[in-house]
C-alpha cells in the first residue's frame, strides 16, 4: 500500500513516546495525525475517519480498551484496523482480551522500529479486509473488569515488593528503584481510577 494513501492516528499519552512513533512514520512517509488518549482519539476520527489506529492500552479519559470497544460498536469505524501497543498490559490474557475486541496486532514496548514498521504496512493492506464484530457489552464489561483487577493486584504487589527493597539499598542503590516506585504508584493510580470510572459507568446502566 502506498504510505501516502491512508491516515494513521497514533494514540499514545506519554509525549516523548508519541513524538517517536509520529517521526517514524512520517519519516516513511505516512500521514499521521496524533491524540493524548482515547477520547482526542474519538474527536479525531469524527474530523476524518483514519486508514490504522495505533493506540496505547493504559492512557487517562478513555484507555485503549474502551477505545477500540467503542469503535467496533459503531458500524462507520467497525471495520478499521486497530494495533496495540503496551509496557503495562502484557501478560497472554491482557494481549487475547484486545485482540478480541477486533486488534490485528499487539506489539509490547520498547518498540522495535523494523518489526513496527513491518507490522504498519501489513495491518494496512490486510487489515481493513477482515469482517470485524462488536463484543457484547456485558462481555467487554467483565472482560474489562477482569483485566485491571489483575492489573491492580500486580501493581500492588509490586509496590509492597520495592518498598521492602529500598529500606535494605545503600543510598547509591537507591534512586533507582525509588523511580520504579513513583512509576507503579502512578500506573496502580491509573488503573484504580479506571476501575472507578467502569463502575460507575455500569451503574447508571
Amino acid at each position: 500500500m502506498n504510505p501516502a494513501a491512508g491516515l494513521i492516528l497514533v494514540v499514545e499519552d506519554i509525549p516523548n513516546v508519541r513524538e517517536l512513533l509520529e517521526v517514524t512514520l512520517r519519516f516513511k512517509g505516512y500521514r499521521v495525525v496524533t491524540a493524548a488518549d482515547g477520547q482526542e482519539a474519538l474527536e479525531q476520527i469524527a474530523r476524518e475517519q483514519p486508514a490504522l489506529v495505533i493506540t496505547d492500552l493504559l492512557m487517562p479519559r478513555v484507555d485503549g480498551f474502551t477505545l477500540a470497544f467503542r469503535l467496533r460498536r459503531k458500524a462507520q469505524t467497525r471495520q478499521i484496523p486497530i494495533i496495540f501497543i503496551s509496557a503495562t498490559y502484557i501478560t497472554p490474557e491482557d494481549k487475547t482480551f484486545a485482540l478480541s475486541l477486533g486488534g490485528v496486532c499487539f506489539i509490547e514496548k520498547p518498540i522495535d522500529t523494523e518489526i513496527f514498521l513491518r507490522t504498519i504496512a501489513n495491518a494496512l493492506s490486510e487489515g481493513a479486509n477482515k469482517k470485524l464484530s462488536a463484543m457484547n457489552e456485558e462481555t467487554f464489561y467483565s472482560g474489562y473488569m477482569n483485566r485491571l483487577d489483575n492489573k491492580l493486584c500486580h501493581k500492588s504487589t509490586q509496590i509492597t515488593r520495592t518498598q521492602r527493597l529500598l529500606m535494605n539499598l545503600p543510598e547509591s542503590q537507591k534512586e533507582a528503584y525509588e523511580e520504579l516506585l513513583l512509576r507503579a504508584l502512578r500506573e496502580r493510580d491509573e488503573v484504580q481510577s479506571e476501575i472507578d470510572a467502569l463502575n460507575k459507568m455500569r451503574e447508571k446502566k
